[in-house]
């Protein structure tokens, strides 16, 4: 009898903890998946063709958030382009920073589109288009909010999670490395919008283990920066867009490392760029 029952009770141990793992493997995936919502239809993300400046708009069917504004005129175009997709609302306006070719139409936009909330990072600048900004926040009864600490919302089925400088200051190009950084997960799909980091804050960024993304806005127009070969190794993008001009192209070693990277790349210099995604797969192209 001991001899039978001995190799019953191994095994029944055995059947027991085998079936202990999938049980917590399945609750680690369910909490996985609860934290990012499921997919509801398309996001679009539009990327426009606003010189060497950056105006991006991801809307869904419920939710609209637009990442910086182009330069000072460019929110006309930006609210032609809302008007045709029938967006009258911004769930959020998000600028990066406050260099004159990220935050130089969002005064229109201010003053013509209602605006649920505004997120900015905390390196004021002393210029026209900033003054302008900060009027029309005002008049519009608007409270940006600085982002200090990292800080995720959900839009329109969408995850955006926003990470911002970890320094007050930097020695080196102090606004454009205050830039934040701002990642958005649908469904299954990741995309990445880098502002105008360089170096510093790229590091910084790749200290918190981004792990790998679909879709990358390049950081700083295409310029080349040290640390980009880095970045592209961790993030390591299946697409990539730069937001260039003629008069000021994206650098041609970044064009290579890009590539070498494995990424397709497409230039809102040539013409605007569309990526659409249902949470599973994603495609990207030319308008």
């Amino acid at each position: 009898m001991k001899r039978t029952f001995l190799p019953l009770l191994f095994a029944l141990l055995l059947l027991t903890g085998c079936a202990a793992k999938p049980a917590a493997s399945s609750a680690a995936a369910s909490s996985a998946a609860a934290s990012v919502p499921a997919a509801d239809g398309e996001l679009r993300v539009r990327c426009f063709q606003a010189g060497k400046a950056d105006a991006l708009l991801l809307y869904t069917k419920s939710a609209a958030v637009l990442i910086d504004t182009g330069n000072s005129g460019f929110g006309k175009t930006i609210l032609s382009y809302l008007t045709a997709q029938g967006i009258t609302r911004l769930d959020a306006l998000i600028l990066t920073h406050f260099d004159k070719d990220h935050v130089g139409g969002a005064a229109k936009l201010l003053k013509s589109v209602s605006v649920g909330q505004v997120l900015v990072s905390d390196c004021p600048k002393d210029s026209d288009e900033y003054a302008a900004y900060t009027a029309a926040l005002a008049a519009a009864g608007l409270t940006a909010q600085v982002v200090r600490e990292a800080l995720s919302l959900t839009l329109g089925g969408a995850v955006f999670s926003v990470s911002p400088p970890q320094k007050a200051d930097y020695a080196v190009d102090p606004s454009n490395n205050s830039s934040l950084i701002v990642s958005v997960s649908y469904g299954q799909t990741r995309l990445l919008f880098m502002g105008d980091a360089e170096d510093d804050r790229i590091r910084e960024f790749l200290g918190e283990n981004p792990g790998s993304y679909d879709f990358l806005k390049v950081p700083y127009h295409g310029h080349w920066q040290a640390s980009l070969t880095q970045l592209l190794r961790a993030v390591q993008p299946a697409y990539a867009v730069i937001t260039s001009s003629d008069d000021e192209p994206e650098d041609s070693q970044t064009l290579a490392a890009l590539k070498s990277a494995g990424a397709e790349v497409f230039l809102t210099r040539q013409s605007p760029v569309l990526a659409v995604t249902d949470g599973k797969t994603l495609t990207v192209s030319y308008e």
